[in-house]
């Protein structure tokens, strides 16, 4: 014993075969949305994208995910099972899909659990049952992956709707021979959404009372599917660097900052990345004319069909103003309400805005009422479209997200991919992507504010409105942004990095 601690340094470092460039890895990833198939926001986003990216690297996925209605699956093999859970018995079927040689997707089709009109609720709240639902989600990837011929390496756990995922494995040691040696990877998208339900919630899953402590999923008295599955992985990832140092304090922590920090090492932030074959202005199927860094001219057009579409003012003086988009779910976390107590001087700017979103109708009906103060500069959309979503990305000049807390975010990449100008608040990803324009600065890219008030947001649109004016400056900024590289390629490597070194963990801990 040299007397250094392993918490202090950090474990042994694996053998370089296990973190370097290793065989292809067999991966199991479970999460309850994937896009195109399934999508509220960036968990669907990352659990469509990365499996490709990581494919493009050699290895092999299966991706399990429900089966919700109205969903349109790749054609596949159809195969009943019956899935156990706490005495209870679950008809569903698994519906794979082979995507390629080495990435399939299997979807899990129950009628009961996953055919309703929402993913988690209703307007009026969380399906009472999501415990189950998810419980089954869990357990059907494990039943699923135990039974096919070639066992996982790693298996990585989104959110805490499969969070249940490494805790089942802990729960249950021989349930899932050739599962069980895998390393258990855990990503947190957004800390916020923690997936508590009562105490009683245990043994109806027929958990083990063991997994209800401090060490475990317990939370308040509550049994919290994200804590399980942080406290039960080998490796917790969240979706940037910046996120993942918020979570460790109290503002931003959601009462488990002393969770992650027990995580030490085995904790670290992942920016996420964008699919750049879907977010392309140069072959967008969503804009009237394409455009890209060499040829900028379709930009202008898709600002007017933008303005025309908002039915805002579409005249050569209205083309000349700056126009400020934003497509956002309508929640405080957002910022939307530092956008509504700062309405009068935004209002006061010399810019246009188009606004698309859903969310709090208290700000929905706030929006559309700043909307009928200026009707011609303003344009306010309820709902979500997913053309137009594109066609304010490519038709503003900015693109404004002033949020209270953000994990990652990836409308400011989308932004910087199609030259419009992010206006941000810096947190979370939003401060990881954004590099501030100043008159020194070297590679500016955006705008950001660090307060969370109205005045710092109102101060740095002023900013950006006035040096839009100048025209050399602005273009610069433009092509900056226009050129970076926020594909899933790099963050794809990351995540094999954490793969490897769960998977090298997993093998010290089976042999313990």
């Amino acid at each position: 014993m040299n007397g250094r601690s392993e918490q202090a340094d950090g474990p042994a470092a694996p053998p370089a075969g296990v973190v370097g460039r290793s065989p292809r890895l067999n991966i199991l990833l479970v999460a309850s949305e994937v896009a195109p198939w399934s999508k509220t926001g960036g968990l669907g986003d990352v659990a469509g994208a990365l499996p490709g990216a990581l494919e493009s690297l050699g290895h092999n996925l299966t991706v399990v995910t429900p089966f919700y209605r109205g969903a349109q699956p790749p054609a596949g093999r159809r195969e009943p099972r019956a899935i156990a859970v706490g005495g209870r018995t679950f008809d569903v079927i698994c519906h794979t899909a082979a995507l390629s040689d080495r990435l399939r997707v299997v979807f899990i089709e129950s009628e009961t659990l996953y055919g309703r009109d929402g993913y988690y609720g209703t307007a009026e709240g969380d399906y009472p049952d999501n415990a189950v639902r998810f419980a089954v989600l869990a357990t059907a990837a494990l039943d699923h992956v135990a039974a096919g011929a070639t066992p996982p390496d790693v298996v990585h756990a989104h959110d805490w709707q499969a969070g249940l995922v490494p805790t089942l494995l802990a729960a249950h040691p021989g349930r899932w021979p050739t599962v069980e040696p895998a390393g258990r990877v855990f990503t947190i998208h957004n800390l916020a959404y923690q997936g508590t339900f009562p105490r009683d919630t245990v043994t109806d899953l027929g958990l083990p009372w063991r997994v209800f402590g401090l060490d475990g999923g317990e939370f308040w008295g509550q049994f919290s599917f994200l804590k399980a599955g942080i406290n039960y992985s080998d490796y917790v990832t969240t979706v940037s660097p910046t996120y993942a140092r918020e979570t460790l304090g109290i503002e931003h922590g959601a009462g488990l900052h002393g969770v992650l920090a027990a995580k030490r090492w085995r904790y670290s932030g992942i920016l996420n990345g964008i699919d750049t074959e879907l977010w392309n202005p140069a072959t967008d199927r969503w804009l009237p004319a394409p455009f890209d860094a060499d040829d900028l001219s379709g930009k202008r057009e898709c600002k007017r069909a933008l303005l025309g579409r908002f039915g805002l003012a579409v005249g050569d003086d209205a083309l000349d103003r700056p126009l400020v988009g934003v497509v956002s779910r309508l929640v405080a976390q957002k910022g939307i309400d530092l956008m509504l107590e700062a309405g009068e001087r935004l209002l006061e700017l010399d810019a246009s805005w188009t606004v698309l979103g859903t969310g709090d109708p208290q700000f929905e009906a706030a929006l559309e009422h700043l909307a009928g103060r200026a009707p011609s500069r303003v344009g306010v959309r309820i709902g979500f479209d997913e053309g137009l979503a594109h066609l304010v990305e490519a038709g503003a000049d900015m693109f404004l997200m002033p949020s209270r807390f953000e994990p990652c975010g990836l409308n400011q990449m989308y932004g910087l991919r199609y030259g419009t100008v992010p206006v941000v608040r810096a947190v979370g990803g939003l401060d990881d992507t954004i590099r501030p324009y100043t008159s020194r600065a070297r590679r500016p890219n955006g705008f950001k504010f660090r307060q969370g008030t109205s005045e710092a947001l109102v101060q740095t649109l002023r900013q950006a409105v006035r040096l839009y004016r100048d025209r050399e400056v602005w273009h610069r900024i433009m092509m900056q942004g226009m050129a970076e590289d926020h594909s899933w390629a790099r963050s794809a490597r990351e995540y094999v990095k954490v793969y490897r070194r769960a998977r090298y963990d997993a093998a010290s801990r089976v042999t313990r």
